[in-house]
């Protein structure tokens, strides 16, 4: 069945269960800060699930278009990709398990018509420690439908993932996880923060038969296995807990059904084939690539990021250093290099990209207008202008890194970072190029020497306050007596409020550059190009008093420095961050106003704060803005 008819079929089934068609968000954010990319259908409807009515009502259907970055080093083999289609429906307070199931069960093997024995399912084993129960209610509801289906469904114990690959699928049809079968925002039960909503999920697999397991993936193979033979096809989520101050959890006022499942991954699975690049959205943008390239991975890699770039273009970003225009460049450069390898096979005897490879990216770019034209806006030819300006701009600094390339024997963690902060020639795209010279490079360890440049950068910045040492990671803060020092941590938080409230109202290009706090003001410069208008700075004052009237509480949680960036919290680029940090959460179950990484102090709760003022916006220097502000009282 091709994606178009299974994407109609899924919205038709359930406006007629009495679900509202709603439009797809942006894969940028609105009024987000948490987070850089819309990755799920219920990202945009987080308040609705925590309680706001929605206009639409409390039964909502859709098919999202998502962008995932964490999956680009995934990217190439037969079933990842950045961009994707989920088919989302939702439940406000309204039905729960007792409906969801069994209406995924049967649009799955009466609409779609997949075969029964083929589907696996998992539901959450339980997590005593923090007294919320194993998901048996999911079990004895999918048992039912199975039995409907003369299939003896057996439950099997697979409490953690660890253990999964040594106990296989003995017999079962039914699986327990623990962390696998938990959503979150902020992940399994014991790393969520004060007010965080969350609840158990049950995902359906697909067996793709003729697939066989491959042990490097663990001995036995099992739902979860990442090795082919399974894919997960979609995942409800009963969003019914929200953790409270004191680490334990209690329901939600309203239970709520999220379901999400990925287009492509059904679509793969009604044609019974584990390449996902094989389907009706994906296979023609192969076809159009050079036949001479033999090389199905670099092709899976240069048309998923072309369809990722052509999305992410279209919905307002452009390449630049920082946030989404970062990963839109990484995306556009990597598949330039991947496209001149398709084209001439290795970079020996040039120095140049290839004119050849960057009309083949055009050339994908206008079979994706193609396959999605009438389903969402695509403007081709702004895709390519932004691009051909790219390639342009690659290229002039790509000559010289790949003669430092040729030059070097071999390439490690710190000479890879150099080649980055020289050339701009990213992790990816030295191991596409560099090849055995690379051959010992790895992610974490390019990582680790970033993290490392960023602390050196911050040096220096360690100040004394309140007769504490402290690494303060938004800028300076100076205070004297304890009153001084009441007021100066209430203009800290006051000052995350005008980062958070600077992203709502100027978007996600704003940057920190940093901060100044005495007992009298708070200095906070940005990158911003222009001067801000009256009104632009009356509505960023209003967000921070507003912020201050919700009287928010202000919480933080302690966590791994990759986990606290890879969550979405905002952060000083040049900030000087120990390997453990705490990030700060301005707001309630109803809204998350704030989050941020920081060392410095805070209140309790934003009402503490006062009135805001926003004295004076100004140039600091070139590129960058400067805000001054104070309380009134």
């Amino acid at each position: 069945m091709e994606s178009s008819e299974i994407r109609k079929r899924f919205l038709k089934f359930f406006e007629e269960r009495g679900h509202t068609l709603i439009p797809s968000a942006s894969l940028v954010p609105e009024g987000d800060v948490t987070t850089l990319f819309t990755g799920s259908g219920m990202q945009p409807l987080i308040k609705y699930l925590l309680g706001e009515k929605h206009p639409k009502g409390v039964r909502l259907v859709n098919s999202q278009k998502s962008f995932r970055a964490e999956d680009i080093d995934e990217v190439g083999d037969n079933r990842h990709t950045t961009f994707f289609e989920m088919l989302g429906n939702w439940s406000l307070g309204d039905y729960f398990k007792q409906e969801q199931l069994p209406w995924f069960f049967e649009f799955l093997t009466e609409e779609i018509g997949l075969d029964p024995n083929k589907l696996y399912v998992t539901v959450f084993a339980g997590d005593p420690e923090n007294n919320v129960p194993r998901d048996m209610e999911s079990v004895e509801i999918w048992k039912r439908l199975f039995k409907e289906k003369g299939i003896e469904a057996k439950d099997v114990e697979l409490i953690t993932e660890k253990n999964a690959s040594e106990l296989g699928m003995q017999g079962g049809r039914i699986f327990y996880y623990s962390t696998k079968n938990w959503w979150s925002r902020a992940g399994a039960p014991a790393q969520m923060p004060p007010h965080e909503p969350g609840g158990p999920d049950s995902e359906v697999f697909f067996e793709f038969t003729d697939a066989r397991h491959d042990e490097k993936f663990g001995k036995y193979c099992h739902p979860n296995c990442d090795c082919g033979h399974f894919m997960e096809i979609g995942n409800s989520v009963f969003m019914e807990y929200i953790k409270k101050e004191d680490g334990t959890f209690e329901n939600l006022a309203q239970q709520n059904v999220d379901f999400g499942g990925g287009l492509e991954r059904i679509t793969a699975a009604s044609r019974n084939d584990p390449d996902m690049f094989n389907i009706d959205l994906l296979k023609p943008l192969i076809s159009v690539l050079p036949t001479a390239d033999t090389d199905q991975r670099r092709k899976c890699i240069i048309v998923d990021h072309a369809r990722a770039s052509f999305f992410l273009i279209s919905d307002g970003v452009r390449p630049s250093n920082k946030h989404q225009g970062y990963i839109l460049r990484r995306l556009l450069r990597r598949m330039i290099v991947q496209a001149h390898l398709g084209s001439f096979g290795s970079f020996a005897g040039t120095d140049t990209l290839s004119t050849g490879a960057a009309e083949d990216i055009k050339a994908v770019f206008r079979k994706i207008s193609e396959v999605y034209q009438g389903i969402y806006p695509l403007n081709l030819n702004l895709a390519n202008e932004v691009f051909t300006d790219e390639f342009n701009r690659f290229n002039r600094v790509f000559r010289d890194g790949l003669r430092e390339i040729k030059r070097l024997e071999k390439i490690d963690a710190v000479t890879a970072f150099k080649l980055y902060e020289s050339f701009g020639i990213t992790y990816e795209i030295i191991k596409d190029v560099a090849g055995a010279k690379a051959e010992t490079l790895t992610r974490n360890a390019f990582d680790k020497e970033f993290e490392k440049h960023q602390e050196i950068s911050r040096a220096g910045i360690e100040k004394k306050f309140g007769g504490h040492g402290l690494v303060l990671d938004t800028g300076e803060l100076k205070a004297g007596s304890k009153e001084e020092l009441k007021i100066v941590t209430r203009l800290h938080t006051a000052t995350h409020l005008l980062n958070a409230a600077l992203h709502k109202v100027l978007g996600d290009s704003v940057e920190q550059r940093g901060s100044d706090i005495t007992a009298e003001r708070t200095r906070f410069d940005f990158l911003f190009p222009r001067k801000l208008t009256a009104d632009e700075i009356r509505k960023i004052e209003d967000w921070v008093n507003y912020a201050i009237d919700k009287n928010f509480p202000v919480a933080f949680e302690e966590m791994p420095l990759d986990e606290a960036k890879r969550s979405g919290a905002l952060f000083f680029y040049k900030g000087h961050y120990p390997e453990r940090v705490k990030v700060y959460t301005v707001g309630n179950a109803d809204e998350v106003f704030s989050r941020e990484l920081c060392g410095g102090p805070h209140v309790a709760h934003t009402g503490e704060i006062g009135p805001f003022k926003i004295e004076k916006e100004e140039s600091s220097s070139a590129g960058v803005r400067r805000i001054r502000a104070a309380l009134s009282s």
